[in-house]
C-alpha cells in the first residue's frame, strides 16, 4: 500500500512571501509619516495622508526590496493592481524635488536596514 504525504501544507508554506521585509518598509515609512504602523496594514480606506503612507511603503518595497507586486498585496491585504497603482502613483510624485529627495532618503535608508541585516 503507498503512504500518503500528510504534510501537504509544507510545499505550500515555502512559496508563501516572507512578509518580513515588506513589515521592514513600512515601519520605516510609518516613523517617517509620524503614523501608526497598523495603519498602514488596516484593511479599509484610510485619511490621504495614511493612504499616501501605504503607498510609498508599498513602492519601497518593491523598488528597494525587489518584492512581487503580488507579495506586497498580499502582506497589505490588497490586491497586486492596487500595488502597481500604488507604484506608478509615486514613480509620478518624484516629480517634485523635495518630494523625492524624501523618498531618495527614505531608499538609502531602508537599503542600509537590509544590508545590515544580511551582514
Amino acid at each position: 500500500m503507498e503512504q500518503v504525504n500528510h504534510n501537504v501544507a509544507a510545499p505550500c508554506l515555502a512559496v508563501r512571501p516572507d512578509r518580513s521585509a515588506v513589515r521592514q518598509a513600512a515601519l520605516l515609512v510609518a516613523q517617517h509619516a509620524k503614523i501608526e504602523v497598523a495603519m498602514l496594514f488596516h484593511r479599509q480606506r484610510c485619511r490621504t495622508d495614511t493612504a499616501r503612507a501605504r503607498q510609498l511603503a508599498m513602492y519601497l518595497a518593491h523598488v528597494v526590496l525587489g518584492e512581487s507586486l503580488t507579495d506586497i498585496g498580499l502582506a497589505f491585504g490588497r490586491d497586486r493592481t492596487t500595488v502597481s497603482h500604488a507604484c506608478n502613483l509615486i514613480e509620478d510624485m518624484r516629480d517634485s524635488v523635495e518630494f523625492d529627495r524624501d523618498v531618495t532618503e527614505l531608499e538609502a535608508r531602508l537599503q542600509a536596514l537590509v544590508e545590515t541585516a544580511h551582514a
